[in-house]
């Protein structure tokens, strides 16, 4: 199950979702705004963008366009958690993933 953070919209997952399934995993607003799977404003995905960029999901890239990040990848993955920011399954005194520990008090 992907962890979103408290900050998030419902849009942001279809968000990235769409980015994420570009070739280059790179779009702007407007195609954004063009896809039939999100169905807000044009500035809203703007606003939204700009919310994922800020923590960590997507990059700017340009004027209104973006690129997912790793994290962005990774939280798509069910592998990253959006609301304190950090990788699942990390071991924290190494930096290494070690499976099954998903919370700070299994690592």
């Amino acid at each position: 199950m992907r962890r979103s953070g408290s900050w998030q919209s419902v849009w942001d997952d279809r968000i990235l979702e769409a980015i994420a399934d570009d070739e280059d995993g790179i779009k702007s607003v407007g195609d954004l705004g063009d896809n039939d799977y999100i169905r807000v404003s044009k500035s809203q995905i703007s606003e939204r963008c700009k919310k994922l960029g800020e923590n960590d999901l997507l990059r700017k890239v340009g004027h209104g366009v973006y690129m997912i990040t790793e994290e962005g990848k990774a939280y798509l993955d069910e592998e990253y958690d959006a609301e304190r920011g950090v990788y699942m399954n990390q071991d924290i005194s190494n930096g290494k993933c070690r499976k099954g520990a998903d919370t700070e008090s299994d690592v």
